[in-house]
């Protein structure tokens, strides 16, 4: 079966690309189409593929700058000109859906449908990232943009979402039915310590974007007084740094093995963003740390809340308004509850759902699926 695989752009080694990484080792000898390829930027089973990119990528600092070329990506992905593929697998955050198949059956594996189109453009598009022009201009761009996002969901003929948050997503922006498919995690790096170690203050792991929420968690922080350490990095550097207490740290650019040591010796992960699934609260709570998270997003499908029926292990504690007042009661009532979160491996046993080894049966099994529909 010849299988032709879409992905937005492959500057590096995300969510996405573990997504993608476990599609090309279903599908050894599949092309991969995007807009961009930085090349060495990825692991070793997805550059082994053929990558044909669109004219992006002639583009100067396109591989530092690529997200100015929005208005640019839907012409730009629709220039791939895809002829005798027998399955067309999209996976998809941006513009990757609407590529032409050719006539090929498409399925889209969806991580969200455009977010800084639809859901989140206040917190992408806003006066603290942008000049008056800048924003007026994407402002007349967008509109352009909804429209073309709307029409070519018409080109997919079935969509799996990545949670049943962004399959009600896709359900209210595209009208379009999703299944869902959880993407993966790596459950077999994070673990629980082996040696028992003492779990002291809270930790945030993060990006430092606005939609994230970071400023919420060192505003309640602050009038806790209790430690906070925050693992990450970006754009909000400078800001967050002034506002943040004494009792608050920061680190940036904690490898792999670092954060696993950080999730195993903090008492809990805090969780302030809305996120389409998360993985960062999964990876903790595969350290056996519980999560205190808003109560909103992919976190409602991953967690177990301390408040959950009589016999089920929690992983987390929810707070309901994406408010410091909110996450203060949150801390209090888990530090009331510490008892229940003791059992690390308890606490371990919800994520092995979200292993490699569960996501990619499930992706064989939903492409077969697929392919017996069409027929």
């Amino acid at each position: 079966m010849k299988v032709a695989l879409v992905h937005d752009w492959l500057t590096g080694m995300r969510g996405g690309e573990n997504v993608l990484e476990v599609f090309c080792e279903i599908f050894p000898e599949a092309d991969i189409f995007t807009l961009l390829h930085v090349k060495g930027s990825l692991s070793q089973s997805i550059e082994s593929h053929r990558i044909f990119t669109s004219f992006l990528q002639n583009f100067p600092a396109v591989e530092k700058k690529y997200r100015w070329f929005l208005p640019l990506m839907p012409k730009a992905i629709e220039s791939h000109k895809l002829e005798g593929y027998d399955l067309v697998l999209s996976s998809s955050h941006c513009v990757a859906k609407g590529i032409k198949s050719g006539g090929a059956p498409h399925l889209c594996y969806c991580f969200t449908p455009m977010r800084y189109a639809w859901d989140m453009y206040p917190q992408y598009f806003n006066r603290q990232r942008f000049s008056a022009p800048v924003l007026a201009a994407i402002g007349a761009v967008m509109p352009y943009l909804r429209r073309w996002d709307q029409r070519t969901a018409n080109r997919v003929d079935k969509f799996v979402g990545i949670s049943h948050h962004v399959a009600d997503r896709i359900k209210r922006h595209y009208n379009r039915d999703a299944d869902v498919v959880y993407p993966p995690v790596d459950v077999d790096f994070y673990t629980t310590a082996e040696n028992p170690v003492k779990r002291e203050g809270y930790l945030v792991v993060s990006a430092f974007a606005p939609y994230k929420r970071v400023d919420l968690a060192i505003e309640a922080f602050n009038r806790l007084g209790k430690p906070l350490h925050i693992a990450g990095g970006g754009e909000d550097d400078k800001r967050l740094r002034a506002i943040a207490g004494p009792a608050i740290t920061f680190e940036s650019g904690a490898s792999r093995e670092r954060l696993r040591e950080l999730y195993q010796g903090t008492l809990a992960l805090i969780y302030p963003g809305e996120e389409d699934f998360g993985i960062i609260p999964v990876e903790a709570n595969a350290c056996g740390t519980p999560v205190m998270a808003y109560a909103s997003g992919g976190a409602l499908e991953t967690l177990v809340s301390f408040e959950a029926p009589e016999g089920r292990q929690p992983t987390g504690v929810f707070f309901k308004d994406q408010t410091a007042e909110s996450l203060c009661g949150a801390v209090e009532r888990f530090e009331a509850n510490l008892g229940r979160f003791r059992d690390s491996d308890a606490i371990r046993a919800n994520t092995l759902r979200f292993s490699r080894e569960v996501f990619k049966s499930n992706v064989e099994k939903m492409v077969e699926k697929f392919l017996k529909e069409k027929t």
